[in-house]
């Protein structure tokens, strides 16, 4: 089998994403307004707020999935109009097609890209191997673990080499122990990658864990934007920038 450091694309530069003054939601029904926000290449941007403020909103917005209702959302300094093969997205359910295997799976974006058939094959097959999962190349969707399903997701959204991928509580469905893993894993496969990813979670740890920044949502708002003490520890716990970002974090919550 070709190695994954043989099938792996040189890291793209990331996108960078940004909404100026926008009003976001459907017609009729906004629910963020006057937003500004600006996502630079390669960050990780978590996103966190109370049910129903508009976190999943936002995420639709920069994916090009819903147009902005006044404003502006961009790439690059460009509108944003509609969907782009260098935005992927990752969402709770795992949405992998329970006809074919975990491999095909991987291959699907790849195939859409016209990339031929033995190098989107090598390079399935090199993600599956980032991700644990050489083992259940062959497999159908039901005959593997929540989490195994979501690491054939993450490998799928990142085959295709995105410039920005963006994530919907993407391990909200999976035990804690799971999801830990999950969130060291998506840490290691980023690397090197040059990807932005906007994460959005209602997860507090999470948020802090994964982010370079955290974004507070309120009703209607954005409240801040603040940066995440680093280096990227889950013990520093005592850390007093940490136990303030995570007390304002809480309190955006109505925690």
């Amino acid at each position: 089998m070709t190695s994954s450091s043989d099938v792996r694309a040189p890291a793209r530069a990331g996108a960078a994403l940004s909404l100026r003054k926008a009003t976001l939601g459907r017609p009729g029904a906004p629910v963020l307004d006057g937003v500004d926000l600006e996502v630079a290449p390669g960050e990780i941007l978590t996103v966190v707020g109370p049910s129903g403020c508009g976190k999943s909103t936002l995420l639709r917005t920069l994916a090009g999935l819903l147009p902005t209702l006044a404003g502006s959302a961009e790439q690059d300094g460009r509108p944003l109009n509609g969907p782009a093969a260098d935005r992927a997205l990752v969402f709770q359910e795992d949405a992998l097609l329970p006809w074919r295997t975990l491999r095909a799976n991987v291959e699907l974006p790849l195939a859409i890209k016209g990339v031929p058939r033995a190098d989107r094959r090598n390079r399935a097959e090199a993600w599956l191997g980032r991700v644990g999962l050489s083992d259940r190349a062959r497999h159908l969707p039901h005959r593997v673990s929540g989490g195994q399903r979501q690491r054939a997701q993450l490998a799928r959204a990142l085959a295709a080499d995105p410039r920005a991928v963006l994530m919907d509580e993407p391990f909200g469905a999976l035990d804690a122990q799971t999801r830990a893993g999950m969130q060291n894993l998506l840490v290691e496969v980023l690397h090197g990658t040059g990807a932005t990813v906007v994460f959005v979670t209602h997860d507090v740890d999470e948020a802090l864990y994964l982010g370079d920044r955290v974004a507070l949502l309120g009703t209607g708002v954005i409240n801040a934007v603040r940066d995440v003490p680093r280096p990227r520890d889950r013990t520093a716990l005592d850390d007093p920038a940490r136990r303030a970002l995570r007390r304002d974090v809480l309190t955006s919550l109505g925690s």
